[in-house]
Parts: structure tokens; sequence; C-alpha cells
């Protein structure tokens, strides 16, 4: 029996697409670099926002000076815009709901900097109802490795075997895989079908309902 998911954020339990595009963009435009379409950043995104920036910019300008910063002008940029336009996806409210009423606790495992993805779970769904959330730190390696989840399952009591991580991109089924617990691919996120099966998702859901089901069937 499952008794407690851990969720990646970006993508899964937010769409934070266009927010994160705007920062990025703009320190691009800052800095005299092209900027990108709203979509393209569905690929940079997904392994912490220095990764992010680094994707962002031109191919031979991507050396470690440049990249800090670039990403020091988006993070004061996201700082203060970073809830312009995230919001949960349809049917996660809901979701939430669901698995407290049937006693799952649930957890929040990001590759965001730590601040920003405590901030953004306590203003949307509100902190207490998470067992855990954690973001990317300086003490904790970012997914996929397993160190994160490791933490969550000691804080939370829960058996590797009674748990479970729901995330859009392969970076969070690796994450599943490496921490030996079940991984559900998560499709209205960022990535694609494709992505997720070939990553070795044990499951695949297009809507936030089918997660709830997977459970209430044991899976």
């Amino acid at each position: 029996m499952i008794r407690l998911v851990i969720f990646d954020l970006d993508g899964t339990l937010v769409n934070s697409l266009c927010d994160l595009a705007d920062s990025v963009n703009y320190a691009l435009e800052k800095s005299g670099y092209p900027t990108h379409k709203t979509d393209e950043y569905r690929y940079f995104v997904g392994n912490g926002t220095y990764k992010l920036c680094e994707r962002a910019l031109p191919q031979d300008k991507r050396n470690a000076d440049e990249i800090d910063r670039l990403h020091k002008i988006f993070a004061e940029r996201y700082n203060e815009s970073y809830l312009n336009k995230t919001a949960p996806y349809s049917g996660i409210d809901e979701l939430l709901t669901a698995l407290e009423k049937i006693g799952v606790k649930f957890a929040a495992a990001s590759n965001k900097t730590d601040v920003f993805t405590q901030r953004i779970i306590d203003k949307l769904f509100g902190s207490k109802r998470f067992c855990a959330v954690f973001g990317k730190s300086d003490d904790r390696p970012a997914k996929p490795d397993p160190r994160i989840v490791d933490e969550i399952l000691k804080g939370s009591g829960a058996l590797k075997s009674e748990a479970l991580m729901a995330g859009d991109s392969d970076v969070d089924v690796l994450t599943a895989k490496n921490s030996g617990i079940i991984s559900v691919g998560c499709l209205w996120g960022f990535r694609t079908y494709d992505e997720l099966v070939n990553a070795g998702a044990d499951y695949v859901i297009n809507k936030p309902c089918e997660l709830l089901k997977l459970i209430q069937e044991g899976l």
C-alpha cells in the first residue's frame, strides 16, 4: 500500500514555465543575448536554475563566469516575479485533498532553489499540508541523486515499498529508480511520453486524478 507520494514541483504540481521563461529572457536581454520562446524552456528546466541559465545562453558563452552573471540577474528578477503567472495544474488541489482524506502523506522534492520551492509550496498550497518540502541546497545534491528522497523517507516513516515519486521528466523517473521507489510519469507537465517511457517510468498518467486511482487500486 502506498503511504507516501513525493511530487516534483515545476511541471508536476505547478505550471511555472512562463515565470521562469520571462525571468531568464529578461536576464538575456539585459546581457545583450537573444531570447527564447516560452515553449523552448520546456527543455531547459529540470536540473535547477543554474543549469537553466546555462542552457539559455548561446553555446559559445556557456562559461562559468557568464553563467554566474546571468544567473544573478535572473535570480533578482525571479525573486520579484516568481508567482506572476505560476499556478497549480488543474486537478492538483483536488488530488492533494483526496490523498489527505485517505491518509496518504505527500512531499515535494525539487531541483529549484530551496527558498523558492518553500515559498511556492507555502503560498499556493500551504506548507503544513506537506510532510516535507525540499529544494536544491548546498548540502543536498540535486536530483537524480537519491539523497533528497532518502531524507523524505526517513522523516515520513514510510518504507521504500510504500512510496512513489510523481514527476514530469526523466530526472524524476531516474530519481525514483536511484531511490528504489515506484516512478509515475506525469504528462500534463513539460516533457513528453517518449522521454518518460525511455527513462523507465513504471506508470505514465495523463491527469492528476489518475494517480489517486492507481493508489486506490494498489498499483
